[in-house]
């Protein structure tokens, strides 16, 4: 676990999951109205992943990033049974850095630190969470949200070409599904020595795509996105309004998932219809 990974994969959690509270952190940010592209040259590459709901439509040109990671070099999928043998709390922290032989001053210490305290903490008002431990608690907790009588359907970003460019210009060619939803739970990777993942769900007005994009490289991609259309109970100092120029309540919030993070919706027999 790289600190380049660590630093990046926390901050992404802690941005585009959590409610942060670093108002003071505000950054100056310059539009490009051409191309609604919200960008500046302050602004952490990272963070180019917002947009609002009118940018998503063919022709548009937009600044995203696509973390690209090494499955070889990435925290591992542990089995539910292994993953519940050991403990997942703040209060065993210093029995957690000795199992993994992390010392107390290590990123990796304060990557585990803060996903533990985050894992922790209070849902935002109407909102469930888990930070699943394994493939199959990630399974029972959705399931539990969208309710036992549905099946469930996953969904994650596929890029269709290999490249090891994270940062670059992506036209929208074509908005391939809209996923009619009347619940979801979005899943997301947290820093961490096995694989866990920050699971939630909110019922709100949340708005599921899947759009085609084409890179000025040429790099092809399959984006999941999520608008997330009710903002009026998030944090005003939420980095995406700082990144889009909006106040809570009054604008969508829309952001890619990387590949390594999913959306489950329930199966339903109507989903799936296209919208351009």
């Amino acid at each position: 676990m790289g600190i380049n990974f660590i630093s990046w994969i926390l901050l992404l959690h802690l941005l585009v999951i959590l409610l942060c509270s670093h108002g003071d952190q505000a950054r100056e940010i310059q539009k490009n109205h051409h191309d609604h592209n919200h960008m500046s040259h302050n602004i952490d590459p990272s963070l180019m992943v917002f947009f609002t709901l009118k940018d998503l439509k063919v022709g548009n040109i937009m600044q995203i990033y696509f973390p690209k990671r090494d499955p070889s070099t990435s925290p591992k999928l542990w089995s539910k049974q292994k993953a519940e043998s050991l403990p997942f709390s703040s209060n065993q922290l210093s029995y957690l850095l000795k199992f993994f032989s992390f010392s107390q001053d290590s990123p990796q210490a304060m990557a585990m630190k803060n996903t533990l305290r985050e894992c922790e903490s209070k849902p935002i008002k109407g909102e469930v969470k888990l930070c699943a431990t394994s493939f199959e608690s990630m399974l029972e907790f959705t399931q539990n949200v969208l309710g036992s009588k549905y099946e469930i359907q996953g969904y994650a970003t596929l890029h269709k070409t290999k490249s090891s460019v994270t940062l670059q210009n992506y036209t929208i060619v074509e908005i391939l599904k809209e996923i009619l939803a009347p619940k979801m739970v979005a899943c997301h990777t947290v820093p961490y020595p096995y694989a866990v993942f920050y699971c939630h769900g909110q019922e709100s007005d949340n708005r599921v795509y899947r759009a085609s994009l084409v890179g000025e490289n040429g790099d092809k991609v399959e984006a999941m996105a999520v608008c997330h259309m009710d903002t009026s109970q998030w944090a005003p100092s939420h980095v995406s309004f700082q990144v889009l120029e909006v106040t809570p309540g009054t604008s969508s919030v829309c952001h890619f998932f990387p590949a390594d993070n999913y959306i489950w919706v329930p199966k339903l027999k109507s989903q799936g219809s296209s919208r351009m």
